[in-house]
């Protein structure tokens, strides 16, 4: 399959973004993403070795300018992570379910890139989910359930196309903490984008807890304040596969987004 991007990479003839820059003069939108999480029960050596993968992928993308008529991938940009470039075995999901494996836990990288593009004017034009999976209780969560990303070396991968006539650039660097993101561009934006999560909470169907939620992306005006815009970006039904004790203990808390109890 590897392979067979590559060839596709070629023929598409898609115009992959290179260069970088020092940052541009406004900051869009900024997020700091931590980088040790609670997760369930999963061992805590693989969150450590995430950091360093993290670590280890963000030089490739700091700094880099995304032109008008440009893509900006991922995988273009970070390349193989293997253990050869220093890479550890991390968190990955298989078949819906937790395991390790080599450059696992990178999809954080690209969860911070999305959120970010999000309250942005570019196209995203290659995204994946976890197929509609709920896979750990919610500690820390900072952003809303189904706003992540799925990617793997090299043919699930996270791709963006700059459809305006200005400049973006992705800055981004691996504290002890955080994973930090700012989205930068040459000209400040006349709209701002807001990210909305609706109708959400848990419910059984068949024995089975699931999780629902829409997730919007409303346009504002800065000149009025007024909504010029609204999109429906996802509607979750997600299979909820850890314990249902969490699910309980998200229910039982203050957050509006889980009301409804599971019987």
């Amino acid at each position: 399959m590897i392979t067979l991007r590559q060839i596709q990479n070629l023929t598409h003839r898609v115009r992959f973004t290179t260069e970088r820059r020092e940052p541009l003069p406004v900051v869009l939108y900024r997020h700091n993403s931590l980088v040790r999480r609670k997760l369930g029960n999963i061992d805590l050596q693989l969150q450590e070795n995430k950091a360093v993968n993290l670590a280890l992928a963000a030089p490739h993308v700091n700094g880099v300018v995304i032109k008008p008529g440009e893509t900006f991938s991922f995988w273009h940009l970070v390349g193989a992570t293997t253990a050869r470039r220093g890479y550890r075995n991390g968190l990955t999901i298989s078949s819906g379910h937790a395991t390790s494996g080599m450059g696992g836990g990178i999809c954080q990288f690209t969860n911070l890139l999305h959120w970010m593009v999000l309250h942005s004017p570019l196209t995203i034009t290659e995204h994946h989910h976890h197929d509609n999976l709920d896979l750990f209780p919610d500690f820390n969560r900072q952003i809303p359930f189904g706003t992540g990303t799925s990617v793997m070396h090299n043919y699930l991968d996270y791709r963006v196309r700059n459809d305006t006539k200005q400049d973006f650039q992705f800055m981004v660097s691996a504290t002890e903490e955080y994973l930090v993101g700012e989205l930068r561009a040459e000209a400040a934006l006349d709209v701002k984008f807001h990210i909305q999560e609706t109708d959400a909470y848990f419910y059984e169907q068949g024995g089975e807890v699931f999780r629902h939620n829409r997730i919007y992306r409303i346009t504002r005006s800065k000149a009025t304040g007024n909504e010029v815009d609204r999109v429906l970006l996802i509607e979750n039904d997600a299979h909820v596969v850890y314990d249902r004790a969490f699910v309980v203990a998200e229910i039982l808390s203050e957050r509006p987004r889980a009301a409804p109890a599971v019987r």
